[in-house]
C-alpha cells in the first residue's frame, strides 16, 4: 500500500514538473521592439525614416487604423481603397492608417508606400517589423505607436466590411472614456456567408468555441473577428499587457479588458470570405489550442501579471 501510495506521487511530482517544463518552453519571450521598428515611412519620406510617437502621448486625431499585413500585396489594395474612401468622407474627422508589415517576404512595405501615392490627402504609415511575429504582434506594435482617441484594428483582405465601423464607434460612444468595441459575426453563423464558408474557418470556429468558456471569456460569441476599436484609455491598459502574438491573441486582448474591469460590447457586422487566408487547420488548431492553455496557466500561476500602471489608470 505504501509502496503505491509513493509510486502514486512520484508520477504525480513527475507530471506536475513536466507539465511546469512545458509551460516555460511553450510560454513566448518577451516581445522586444528593434530600433528600426520605432520608426515609420511615409509618401513625403519613402526613404528617410521618421520616429514613431507613443500610445502614452496624448492623442492628436480621432483615430487610427492599424492594419496588420503579412505578405498582403495582392489583397491589400482593394482593402486600402475601401478604408481611405471611408475615412475621407467622414467630414471633420481626423484619421490616419497604420500599415505594419509582418515581416512580408513579398515587398508588402513598398507596396504600401506606392499605394500611399495614389492618396495624397491621407495620412498612411508603414511600420516594417525586423521578423515575422505574427497577426497580434503587428497590431500590438501598431497600437502602441497609435495617435488615435480611438484605435481601430483591421485585417489586411478587407473581410469585415469597414463601413460597419459606424456601427463600432456608436457603441464606444455609448460606453465612455474606456471602452472596446469588437465586430461579431455570430449572428451570421446559419446564413449563407457561414454555412458556404471554407471547411477551415468553421472548424476553428467551433472548435475554438469549447475551450473558451473554460478560458474565461465564453459570454463572447466570436473574439476572432479582426474589427475590434478601442479607446485611447482602453489600449493604453491592454497592449502594454499582451503577450501573444499569434492567432489567439484576441483572446488575450478580452481577458486582459475582463481583468482590468474595461467594458467590451459585441456588435453585429456584416463580413465575407476573402480567399488567401493563411491560416493551416492542423497546425494552427493545434497551435492555438496550446497557446489558450498557455494563456491561461500563465495568467492563474501570476506568472503573466497586469503592470501597475495599467491597473492605475
Amino acid at each position: 500500500m505504501d509502496q503505491n501510495l509513493l509510486l502514486c506521487g512520484g508520477l504525480l511530482v513527475t507530471a506536475i514538473l513536466l507539465a511546469y517544463v512545458a509551460l516555460h518552453a511553450w510560454t513566448p519571450p518577451p516581445i522586444v521592439e528593434h530600433a528600426s521598428e520605432k520608426n515609420y515611412r511615409s509618401r513625403s519620406s519613402p526613404k528617410s525614416a521618421k520616429p514613431l510617437p507613443s500610445l502614452h502621448d496624448i492623442a492628436s486625431i480621432d483615430i487610427t487604423v492599424v492594419i496588420p499585413a503579412y505578405n498582403e500585396t495582392a489583397r491589400l489594395p482593394s482593402m486600402l481603397d475601401t478604408a481611405v474612401t471611408y475615412l475621407a468622407a467622414q467630414k471633420g474627422r481626423t484619421y490616419e492608417i497604420l500599415i505594419v508589415d509582418d515581416g512580408s517576404s513579398d515587398g508588402t512595405a513598398d507596396k504600401a508606400l506606392a499605394m500611399a501615392k495614389g492618396y495624397p490627402r491621407a495620412d498612411i504609415r508603414v511600420v516594417q517589423l525586423e521578423k515575422n511575429l505574427g497577426k497580434g504582434g503587428a497590431v500590438r506594435h501598431g497600437m502602441l505607436h497609435g495617435r488615435g482617441e480611438k484605435l481601430l484594428m483591421v485585417d489586411a483582405d478587407g473581410a469585415s466590411r469597414f463601413e460597419d465601423l459606424a456601427l463600432l464607434w456608436n457603441a464606444l460612444d455609448g460606453i465612455g472614456r474606456k471602452g472596446v468595441a469588437i465586430g461579431s459575426r455570430a449572428h451570421l453563423v446559419k446564413t449563407a456567408a457561414v454555412v458556404k464558408r471554407s471547411f477551415i474557418r468553421n472548424f476553428l470556429m467551433y472548435g475554438l468555441h469549447t475551450v473558451l468558456r473554460i478560458v474565461g471569456v465564453g459570454h463572447i460569441r466570436d473574439t476572432q473577428c479582426g474589427f475590434k476599436l478601442f479607446t485611447r484609455a482602453a489600449a493604453q491598459q491592454i497592449f502594454p499587457n499582451q503577450h501573444l502574438t499569434t492567432w489567439i491573441f484576441d483572446v488575450e486582448l478580452l481577458l486582459l479588458a475582463k481583468q482590468l474591469g474595461i467594458p467590451v460590447e459585441e456588435v453585429p457586422i456584416e463580413w465575407h470570405e476573402v480567399p488567401g487566408s493563411k491560416l493551416n487547420v492542423m497546425k494552427d488548431s493545434l497551435q492555438m489550442l496550446r497557446d489558450l492553455l498557455v494563456l491561461r496557466a500563465n495568467m492563474l500561476l501570476g506568472r503573466w501579471k497586469i503592470g501597475l500602471k495599467a491597473k492605475a489608470e
